[in-house]
């Protein structure tokens, strides 16, 4: 598990890698399962080894608004920052593809950024990464079109998956873009008619 561990995350010690396989509860979760609610309290950080999660942030009404996605390699930010205050979660995770990841609890936090100087500099790193993220959301949300909001949207889905192949229906983008699916339908058109995507039955393929 040590190899492994160095593979997923080359930026962490060998006494950090110790103290995680000493400390660390592996866990297994299927597509579609919800890891984390809005209004809960947090009593882990999770570091992915596999499968890709999707964080949302949710409306007093049950609506889902998406933010970014975590990979392999990645951790959950928003579990840190809960931690240092015990706070509750401000947002859900949902599980899109299989995902198997390290539980570490977040009792330990304080103690490794202390102790390892790679934990710290992770921690500061993820903090970074989901700052500049959520600033472009905002930055898509506030002073663009919803055409080039679409556009932005799949391009981070195809920058996530590595493909061209986007298994996205119309509605789940419209739901996750604030909208409605005729006016997603309606944008998606355009896009095909510009050569830039092509629709099919069960998903989206990019062209450019």
């Amino acid at each position: 598990m040590h190899q492994q561990i160095k593979k997923i995350f080359p930026s962490f010690s060998k006494e950090l890698i110790t103290d995680i396989e000493a400390n660390d509860t592996i866990q297994s979760f299927e597509s579609g399962t919800i890891l984390m609610r809005t209004g809960q309290y947090i009593k882990s950080t999770i570091l992915i080894t596999k499968g890709t999660i999707k964080v949302y942030r949710e409306d007093s009404e049950g609506g889902e608004f998406f933010m970014y996605y975590l990979q392999p390699g990645q951790a959950c930010a928003i579990s840190m920052v809960c931690a240092t205050k015990n706070e509750k979660s401000q947002i859900m995770a949902k599980v899109v593809e299989d995902v198997e990841v390290l539980s570490v609890p977040l009792s330990l936090m304080d103690t490794w950024m202390m102790k390892h100087r790679s934990w710290y500099e992770f921690v500061i790193d993820t903090y970074r990464s989901r700052f500049e993220e959520v600033l472009e959301v905002i930055d898509s949300i506030a002073f663009r079109a919803m055409d080039e909001r679409l556009e932005f949207y799949l391009k981070r889905h195809k920058d996530a998956c590595g493909c061209s192949d986007l298994k996205l229906s119309h509605q789940e983008i419209a739901t996750e873009l604030n909208t409605s699916r005729e006016v997603i339908s309606r944008l998606l058109k355009k896009m095909e008619q510009r050569n830039l995507l092509k629709l099919h039955r069960n998903h989206i393929e990019i062209l450019k």
